[in-house]
């Protein structure tokens, strides 16, 4: 948007808050008088309250013909900075621990597997063995015996 553009918008802005304003003045001449004040009061606060936020808020910050708002300072200290990193470590950290005990736990499965293969009376070999694999199925001399 062109300046003469932004411009234009602001003032049929104006204009349709003005004509608003208009309407509800009007209508204020009918209602009683501890009414009428305490709208009074409640719209001056309103504007006070809303003179503060548009100071204390965003500026607008015109380079090279772009306007840029600028937000100002929004509290980001190192501190916060410090702290909105932390959430972020710990589920790094957590992450990195979970997969060190599945890593751990594999490998102790594994020496298991190996020390049973090492322990047992038969060669590696025969685990390769299909027929081997019927041999385990047949029921055992104590399956047959009860």
């Amino acid at each position: 948007m062109t300046r003469s553009d932004n411009h234009t918008m602001e003032t049929m802005q104006n204009q349709f808050g003005l004509r608003i304003a208009a309407h509800l003045d009007a209508a204020v001449a009918d209602l009683p008088h501890d009414i009428s004040e305490r709208l009074r009061a409640a719209r001056t606060r309103a504007v006070a309250a809303r003179a503060v936020s548009v100071q204390a808020g965003t500026q607008t910050v015109a380079q090279n013909g772009v306007a840029l708002l600028h937000g100002g300072d929004e509290g980001l200290n190192i501190w916060n900075r410090i702290g909105s990193l932390l959430p972020l470590i710990a589920l790094v950290a957590g992450l990195a621990t979970i997969k060190n005990f599945i890593d751990d736990d594999r490998a102790n499965q594994l020496a298991e597997v190996d020390s049973a293969l090492l322990a047992d009376d038969l060669p590696p070999s025969a685990y390769a063995d299909p027929g081997f694999l019927q041999f385990l199925k047949l029921p055992t001399l104590t399956e047959k015996q009860e």
